[in-house]
Formats: structure tokens, C-alpha cells, sequence
């Protein structure tokens, strides 16, 4: 499953010289993750309830910029998971702007809930199938290439 979003850089997204600040398309990636399992029927808060967990956390993270953005243009960022570990899952987004890929970045998240020992610690766990399900709908890591760790 692929999902598309649209955004318009903001004065505040920029440097003095009108292009984004590069931690602002971090932002807008993670903004783009949230909006992918949304797609897929997964709100933040819904999961959070339903599977016990404390978030989907960032633990690495890989970014080509390859063309800047500027102050009052639009882009459209492209997202999808492209592989699928027992308890981790890579989410790639590519960020166009005016069809030429401008940036393009590597996600790679965990599906973590506290610990059962020490609840101020958090500890991954075993991704639910439905939800694999749902987000691989489409996608090709869906088509038998699924990779699992």
C-alpha cells in the first residue's frame, strides 16, 4: 500500500535562504508514516488501544537530498513499508517535487510496548499479522518478497 501526501512548504519550515531546514523533512516523514497506517485503518490513537503498544519508534534512519525545496512550493511525499521484520518494519518516502524526486529517505521503526519487567522500559514486539496484512495490500512486499528478521 502506497499513500500520497500533499504539503506546502511553510515560511517556518525554512532557513534564511527560503529552503526547508533538513530536520523539518524528518517531520514531514514521520507526519507521512502516521498518515500511511491511517490509510491502512491504523490511527495512532486506535493502535496505541487496541495492540497494547507505546508507539512505532524511529531506531535508524538513512536520507538522500537531492534537490531543495523552497518557501511556498508543494510536494508530495509517497510512502510505503517495503519490508517487513518480525517485530520492525522499513518504511520508504520519496519526496517529489514537481515529479523529480527531491529527497528520499529510509525509515526503519519498531512495533514496542513497555516492558512486562521494568515498565520504564520499552521492549519490541512480534508484529500483528492483520496489521502486516492490511499495510502489504498492493505493495511488493506483500508479493512473496516479504523479508522478516
Amino acid at each position: 500500500m502506497k499513500n500520497r501526501k500533499t504539503i506546502h512548504i511553510e515560511w517556518g519550515d525554512c532557513d534564511p535562504a527560503q529552503i526547508v531546514y533538513f530536520p523539518r523533512y524528518f517531520e514531514y516523514f514521520d507526519n507521512c508514516t502516521t498518515a500511511l497506517f491511517a490509510k491502512a485503518g491504523f490511527s495512532k490513537r486506535q493502535m496505541l488501544k487496541t495492540y497494547g503498544i507505546i508507539g512505532i519508534p524511529l531506531v535508524d534512519v538513512q536520507s538522500r537530498f537531492i534537490v531543495p525545496s523552497h518557501f511556498s512550493e508543494y510536494v508530495v511525499v509517497e510512502s510505503e513499508i517495503i519490508k517487513w521484520g518480525t517485530s520492525s518494519f522499513c518504511v520508504q518516502h520519496k519526496l517529489f517535487k514537481a515529479k523529480v524526486l527531491a529527497v528520499e529517505c529510509f525509515e526503519t521503526r519498531v512495533w514496542a510496548a513497555a516492558s512486562e519487567k521494568d515498565p520504564d522500559k520499552i521492549e519490541s514486539r512480534p508484529l500483528p499479522r492483520e496489521v502486516i496484512e492490511k499495510l502489504s495490500r498492493g505493495s511488493a512486499a506483500h508479493s512473496g518478497r516479504r523479508k522478516r528478521k
